[in-house]
């Protein structure tokens, strides 16, 4: 297979990695000795990079289970008592918010609605003064939205894959469309700002995209386009299966314009176009989409994560984690505590999980370390 380029990192080799990809390594390369970090108060890189936005995994359980992201039994469940409480949530933050320059907060998880606590949680952040958001299927959300928007929370992102209800089915192996479609409305109706994430599939939903595109431009929300990445717990991704950005673009160009948006990027992951209808020339509005595999934009990270269990995750691909709960809850001081933070991102690989050309394959799916 024709090794394919990734414009942070230059070529992929072939050599150790899975034939059927020419992407994906099964071993990790082990990082260099790490240069003296320098007196920055912030979360920086060996690259140059600064985190500015943190997500934070409240949950690693789901009442879906996407076929990307789940098997169909579930995962194992996490005690509780090993996951990150309001008061330790609302401590981390402020820490980054306060000392570390972190402007934005995303909640995720698992799915972040199956926390009882999360108005509590969104509202303790937001007093803090950062910008902060969600990303949920929405199953529940009908019921909880308007509160969320009280506490504070901005902006939601929605997990959606498409809006036809027999392939949501096959998708999620559940029948829950029409909650997702009720949680979204009443996002709106609260003056929430929604956006909506989707992962084509090929030969599930990919012919469908077109329609979830006129869907959402129909209703005001800002589409995003995934490519299926290499997350999922059972290791069955595959690359040549996946559906590419360039072959999103195609497929959305047969059915409306897209010029690149002139916006800066600033660090987002998503690649914005302006929609048009090609007929009339018609502006419809604007939609994403985010080249995690095949167009790296590793090199402008903004992002820094923590999971479920107060771990600090440089890089989603990275199978390195550095615990901050387990010191928080031996008594640490606020000092040590971001030490050990500001450490964890200095030894941030440089792309797609290793400072060498190739992908992890991380041991941890998704939905244990949060989006």
């Amino acid at each position: 297979m024709t090794a394919r380029m990734l414009p942070s990192t230059g070529t992929v080799p072939s050599t150790g990695t899975v034939p059927s990809t020419g992407l994906l390594r099964r071993v990790r390369v082990p990082s260099p000795a790490l240069p003296d970090r320098p007196d920055d108060p912030g979360l920086v890189d060996r690259f140059g990079r600064r985190a500015i936005d943190l997500r934070v995994s409240l949950t690693e359980r789901c009442n879906l289970r996407c076929t990307y992201c789940m098997p169909e039994e579930g995962l194992p469940v996490i005690p509780n008592d090993a996951l990150m409480t309001a008061d330790e949530i609302e401590r981390l933050v402020r820490l980054g918010a306060e000392h570390l320059g972190v402007r934005k907060v995303r909640f995720t998880g698992g799915e972040p609605l199956l926390r009882r606590d999360l108005a509590d949680v969104v509202a303790r952040t937001a007093a803090l003064g950062v910008e902060v958001s969600l990303t949920t299927n929405a199953i529940g959300l009908a019921a909880r939205a308007a509160d969320l928007r009280a506490a504070g929370l901005d902006r939601i992102n929605v997990s959606l894959d498409t809006v036809d209800p027999d392939v949501f089915a096959t998708v999620t192996r559940r029948p829950f469309l029409d909650r997702v479609l009720d949680g979204i409305a009443a996002a709106a109706d609260a003056g929430l700002g929604v956006k909506v994430n989707a992962v084509l599939l090929r030969g599930v939903n990919d012919h469908l995209a077109p329609e979830l595109l006129t869907w959402c431009l129909e209703r005001g929300h800002e589409l995003r386009f995934i490519e299926q990445m290499p997350l999922d717990p059972g290791h069955a991704w595959d690359g040549d299966a996946m559906v590419t950005a360039a072959e999103t673009r195609a497929i959305l160009a047969e059915h409306v314009t897209l010029t690149p948006h002139d916006a800066p990027r600033d660090g987002a992951p998503a690649e914005r176009f302006r929609v048009t209808d090609s007929a009339t020339g018609r502006a419809l509005g604007t939609v994403g989409i985010i080249a995690s595999v095949t167009e790296s934009f590793c090199g402008d990270c903004t992002r820094t994560r923590l999971t479920a269990e107060g771990h600090v995750r440089s890089c989603l691909f990275s199978d390195d984690e550095s615990d901050l709960l387990g010191p928080m809850r031996a008594g640490a001081p606020d000092a040590t505590v971001l030490e050990l933070w500001r450490r964890a991102m200095w030894a941030k690989p440089r792309d797609h999980g290793d400072d060498a050309d190739g992908m992890v394959h991380p041991s941890r799916g998704m939905s244990a370390i949060g989006g």
